[in-house]
Formats: C-alpha cells, sequence, structure tokens
C-alpha cells in the first residue's frame, strides 16, 4: 500500500497538469475571477490521506490527512483560467467504503468524482469558461 501511495501521488499530480493544459479550439478562457472550494466525504471506515487541488496549472499538495471529511482553504482563481480540479487518495477497510470529492465554484457545486472500494481516487473538474 506504500508503494502505491508513492507512486500514484505524483503520477495524478502529472495527470492534472495535462488535463489543465488541454484545451478545444473554441473554448476561451474565463473572463471573471472565481472563489473555488474543494470538499471531500468519505464513509465512517474511510482515511482520506492526501489531496492535489487548484486550477490550470497552480496546484496545492497536501499529504498526512485524517478522518473522514477534508474541506480545502478557498482558492481565488484569476480571470483567465480554465478548470478547478482536484484529486483525493483515501483508504478504506471493505470493497463498500466510499469516497466522494466535490468542485463548488462561486458557492454553486459544479461537479464530483466518487471511488468505492479499499483503495481510493476521486478527481471532479470544473470547466471555468
Amino acid at each position: 500500500m506504500k508503494l502505491f501511495k508513492k507512486l500514484l501521488f505524483p503520477l495524478l499530480a502529472v495527470m492534472m497538469v495535462f488535463t489543465a493544459c488541454s484545451k478545444k479550439d473554441n473554448d476561451g478562457p474565463s473572463s471573471t475571477s472565481h472563489k473555488v472550494v474543494f470538499k471531500a466525504f468519505g464513509s465512517s471506515d474511510v482515511q482520506i490521506s492526501s489531496a492535489v487541488y487548484g486550477y490550470d496549472t497552480e496546484l496545492t499538495s497536501v499529504s498526512s490527512l485524517s478522518g473522514t471529511t477534508w474541506t480545502s482553504p478557498e482558492v481565488n482563481v484569476p480571470a483567465g483560467a480554465l478548470m478547478a480540479q482536484a484529486v483525493v487518495t483515501a483508504t478504506g477497510t471493505s470493497a463498500a467504503s466510499s469516497l466522494k470529492v466535490e468542485v463548488w465554484v462561486d458557492g454553486v457545486k459544479k461537479d464530483e468524482a466518487s471511488s468505492t472500494g479499499t483503495a481510493l481516487v476521486a478527481h471532479p473538474a470544473a470547466n471555468l469558461r
């Protein structure tokens, strides 16, 4: 499980950078700034362990988390940003363990992702255009 965490965390961070950099030809940057919050909720048998969150390539990593819930500090996203996203990892005790991660933009839930099992990873992403 330790090897899983050591390999998964950097891989997910790289994946987020490539996802944030992808862009369709007809999509433009946001013309306004946004306030973004990321929220994670695990079932009672889940321990949240780490998170990478932010916008575009401006990412913050936190590790050594514990507990069944986590909320990021409010992120002030400048105009011109394309995407807000998070990757949260957790460990569950059974196949029924669950994790849900949400992206809130300006007080509105824009996306959510979930995972079940003993090795949990959820990656929601909200388009800011």
